[in-house]
Order: C-alpha cells, then sequence, then structure tokens
C-alpha cells in the first residue's frame, strides 16, 4: 500500500470509528481488510461474527418463506458441487449450507455470510451442467468469501451515521433511535444483504476473478463460466432485459464476458481436472 493509500485509509477509519461510538452501534468493528486475490483495501464495520449471524438469521427467514426442492438428482448434484467449491475456498470457519428452492421464475442463487448458500431452480436450466453451476455457486461464495455484504453495509451504515449524528446534535434524535436506524437502512429491514443492497460492479468483477479460481481449484474448468454469461446474455435479451450498462449496478453482459476473459488464464493455471 502506498503512503498516501495509507493515510487516507487510516483517516477514514477514524472518522468511521468516531462515528460508530458516538451512535452506539455496539459490537461493531472498525478495520481495514484485503479482499482474496484482487488484494484490494475494504474498510468494514463488522466484525466476521456478527456478519455470520446476520447471514444465518436472513438466511433462516428466506427458508421459512420458500418451498424447498425435494429432488434427489438435483440436490445430490448440488451438495456434490457445493462441497467441492467450498473446500476450495479453504473457509474452514464457514458453517456451509446448501439449499435448492423450488421456484422456476427466479433466476437466482445467493451465498449469505458464513456459507449460507440457496440456488433457485429457474437458474438450473441456464446453469444446464455441474460446471455451469459450479461457476454460480463460485461467484455468489466469492461475495460471501471477499465480505462484501459486510462491505456494502458499512457503506450504507457510515452514510446514515454522517446524517444522524447531524440530526443527533441538533437534537432531533437520541442515540439509541439513530442508531437502530442506522442498522436497519444497512440492513434492509431485515432483507438479505445481497438482494437488498445490490453489489457494485468492482465487487462483481471480483467475485467473478475470484469464483473462477475457486471452480478452477475444485476441479471445473473455468472456462465454463464463460459459457455460462453467454447464455445468461442470450436469456436476457430474449426477455427484454439488457440494460444498458451506466444505468446498472452490475457490468453489462458483454463486458463481463470480455472481463471473463481476461481473467481466464490466471484461473486456467490452477486448473486440475477430476
Amino acid at each position: 500500500m502506498m503512503r498516501s493509500s495509507f493515510v487516507a485509509s487510516t483517516r477514514l477509519r477514524s472518522i468511521a470509528g468516531a462515528l460508530v461510538l458516538a451512535l452506539g452501534l455496539g459490537p461493531m468493528l472498525v478495520s481495514c481488510e484485503t479482499a482474496p486475490i484482487s488484494g484490494r483495501n475494504q474498510l468494514i464495520l463488522l466484525s466476521p461474527g456478527e456478519e455470520a449471524k446476520l447471514g444465518l438469521q436472513a438466511y433462516q427467514d428466506i427458508l421459512k418463506k420458500e418451498k424447498l426442492n425435494t429432488d434427489p438428482a438435483l440436490n445430490a448434484m448440488l451438495q456434490r458441487v457445493g462441497a467441492r467449491i467450498a473446500a476450495a475456498t479453504g473457509r474452514t470457519d464457514f458453517q456451509w449450507e446448501f439449499r435448492l428452492i423450488e421456484n422456476d421464475k427466479m433466476v437466482n442463487a445467493f451465498c449469505l455470510p458464513g456459507g449460507k448458500v440457496a440456488v433457485y431452480t429457474g437458474i438450473l436450466p441456464i446453469t444446464r451442467d455441474e460446471a455451469g453451476l459450479a461457476a454460480v455457486i463460485g461467484h455468489e461464495v466469492a461475495h460471501a468469501t471477499a465480505r462484501h455484504g459486510a462491505e456494502r453495509m458499512s457503506q450504507s451504515l457510515l452514510v446514515q451515521a454522517g446524517l444522524t449524528a447531524g440530526a443527533i446534535a441538533a437534537g432531533a434524535s437520541n442515540k439509541n433511535s439513530a442508531s437502530t436506524q442506522a442498522v436497519l437502512a444497512a440492513l434492509g429491514a431485515g432483507a438479505t444483504l445481497g438482494l437488498i443492497l445490490p453489489f457494485s460492479r468492482l465487487q462483481e468483477t471480483e467475485a467473478d476473478r475470484l469464483g473462477m479460481v475457486y471452480m478452477a481449484r475444485a476441479g471445473y474448468d473455468p472456462r465454463a463460466a464463460r459459457e455460462l454469461w453467454v447464455r445468461m446474455a442470450e436469456v436476457s435479451a430474449k426477455m427484454g432485459r439488457s440494460t444498458p450498462e451506466w444505468m446498472s449496478t452490475h457490468p453489462s453482459n458483454q463486458s463481463r464476458i470480455r472481463d471473463i476473459d481476461a481473467m481466464l488464464p490466471e484461473a486456467m493455471a490452477q486448473y486440475k481436472p477430476r
């Protein structure tokens, strides 16, 4: 880290710490983290334990409302792919769970902090096989191992902290209500982190890169990630959802495919077929 970057991050960390203390945000921890593989500096205000606790609570809430798929073959494939990707991350501190949700209209998957993974059946026609599923799970798991959810929450908390600190100074609110509002705003009123607080383009690209490395280490050909996003682009075009890149937090499909092409050599270097 260059000296100017270090000074800037230290100053931001000090300001964030002061706001966290001023608002009484309890066990939240101010720390400068480093994202895996990319080495990008991250300011995170939440301890890993608290992050995992929130992830588990959100996961349990979702599973109570959703119908789980009971197909033995599909669930066996999910558990098999999930276990291999989980092992490739090296995160033995995560309490990994993989669930298949019955919803053919939902083309989605997510991984909440602590390793709580859900895949919707609607994405399976696009993943097609184990390698395609590994690309999806690798990407979603990468969001969790890189602590993207906690990073997004921290960004939201800083904004809320700044706003509520002004209100407190003006006598418009008290410390307890301000801290509660800040936390609720960051969590999207208790909803799942990844779905309510969308990941940035930077985080999405980072998850693509890390996810391909994970699937390669797990013995899945990382070129399947490119094929997956080509199919995703085709489906998006048919559904009329090709949102202009400048209007979206996600990279456009074509930009994503170009980025994946550039990342492939790094992932292929770690690919050992099983």
